[in-house]
């Protein structure tokens, strides 16, 4: 690419997004509402030339460039450019799905949707080099919802390099240093936005499959400039390259459990609960249904020792109950034993067991809303209500290996002093950043909510070495 600064790239493109050639300038017309309601967005912007592409930065042949993309030790920038009219679309299309913007000041009376937002093409910029018509959408839920109804516009997007390419050949697999789609978490209800980065570098450094994340700072450019948008957490996406990279392939059936039988209550499965991120034509469902049936098996209390083995052969138990340990030490109540919501499960294909993975962990390392995260020892949580911690608890083998993995997590991965070292290098780097967000795309009331939330941080992982050595010592 030529050397010419981003501003001056960005100025160039919207020139271009603004004109459109001779022979289709009858015919851009971008967005058409109609008194439905229906959206219907019309693309004739097809005459352009990618010329930042690269095969290292744009294809589907290069590898994921995890240093680049996922550096951890930076606070990158990612700018983002939508059309007036496009953008006009997306926010009338989420006053469609959740009401007026900034309805109210709170988090309550939450829209049920099964609907996502629309994806609309864009162009994302990152160290001077284009991405072209990327899809870009809204993405969350509860938290989506929230901000939204709060007034703050600081939103999390879902970004898609490839979903446009039926409409632009020019951008056929389209990849972004070897990534097709990526998560920007916009930090909601972290005044520290750190927690999301953080337990998930715990989760890894636990030896657990997780998204790789790291700090960018957002800007948006939709009609009038480019707008600071704060500090966001990039995400890696489970269905895209973690289960490429952290599994021997990605041939398995994933599942992202959402709805009251991911609690895997007795006779509750539901296939519609058990949504398929891959091999999603493929109506069987054997695996889930399988695991609930080994789970529940009336052998369970009257031959433990078969039990354990028929459970695992279809789930990989230490991997769970490593997960469930760290989980429990780190607390983390939006997920399995307060919400049925927010894992994955994969089949792997090298021993053909499901696989948990942690997913949108936001809302950890804190002792969090509603009934707060559970107890070290689950004794607040219904063994009915959930199986996969109850009946694993009460097993004593598996309860012994619940402990070590408890004492690991405080002697390595939640070491008090390497976690609190982290805070203080991640502090660092994202203050800057975090303390000059602006009014309407912030979560913090002063600069000082920023220290104050890593202060308490600080003061929790304490804590929690605290209470798990005492549950160990008992």
């Amino acid at each position: 690419m030529k050397k010419v600064s981003i501003v001056l790239v960005l100025a160039m493109q919207l020139v271009f997004m603004y004109s459109c050639s001779d022979d289709t300038t009858s015919t851009n017309t971008d967005t058409e509402i109609d008194d439905t309601d229906d959206i219907e967005v019309v693309f004739d912007d097809t005459d352009f030339e990618a010329t930042d592409w690269t095969t290292e930065t744009h294809s589907k042949d290069a590898d994921p460039d995890f240093e680049e993309v996922f550096e951890d030790d930076a606070v990158k920038r990612l700018d983002i450019i939508i059309t007036e009219d496009r953008w006009n679309s997306m926010l009338t299309d989420m006053t469609t799905l959740y009401g007026t913007f900034g309805s109210h000041s709170g988090g309550n009376g939450l829209i049920d949707s099964d609907e996502d937002p629309i994806f609309v093409p864009g162009e994302v910029f990152y160290e001077g080099k284009e991405w072209y018509r990327v899809g870009i959408r809204f993405k969350g839920n509860s938290s989506l919802q929230s901000s939204w109804s709060a007034g703050i516009l600081k939103l999390s997007f879902k970004l898609d390099f490839d979903e446009f390419e039926d409409e632009y050949p020019q951008i056929d697999n389209q990849r972004f240093y070897g990534f097709k789609k990526l998560s920007l978490k916009n930090n909601y209800n972290d005044k520290s936005m750190l927690r999301e980065k953080v337990a998930a570098d715990v989760f890894r450094d636990a030896g657990l499959a997780v998204s790789h994340t790291a700090f960018y700072t957002v800007y948006v450019d939709h009609g009038d400039g480019p707008e600071y948008f704060g500090v966001y957490t990039m995400v890696e996406e489970v269905d895209d390259t973690v289960i490429d990279t952290q599994f021997s392939d990605n041939d398995g059936n994933l599942y992202k459990p959402d709805g009251d039988s991911a609690s895997f209550a007795e006779g509750s499965f539901s296939e519609d609960d058990f949504v398929k991120k891959t091999n999603e034509d493929d109506a069987d469902f054997s695996d889930i249904e399988e695991l609930f049936a080994a789970l529940h098996a009336s052998n369970r209390t009257t031959d433990p020792e078969a039990w354990r083995a028929e459970l695992e052969s279809i789930l990989d138990t230490n991997t769970f109950l490593k997960y469930l340990a760290v989980n429990t030490v780190i607390q983390n109540w939006d997920t399995y034993g307060r919400m049925t919501h927010n894992y994955f499960l994969y089949n792997n294909p090298d021993d053909d067991k499901l696989s948990w993975i942690p997913w949108d962990n936001n809302e950890a390392l804190q002792n969090g809303n509603a009934q707060g995260a559970v107890a070290i020892d689950f004794s607040d949580v219904s063994s009915s209500s959930w199986p996969l911690i109850g009946y694993l608890y009460a097993d004593e083998t598996y309860k012994a290996t619940y402990d070590a993995y408890v004492q690991e997590t405080i002697d390595n991965a939640f070491n008090t002093s390497s976690i609190q070292a982290k805070y203080a290098t991640y502090a660092a780097l994202v203050e800057p950043y975090a303390t000059t967000e602006v009014s309407g795309y912030t979560f913090l009331n002063s600069s000082s909510d920023f220290q104050t939330a890593i202060n308490t941080l600080n003061s929790h992982v304490v804590q929690r070495t605290s209470v798990a050595t005492t549950y160990l010592n008992q």
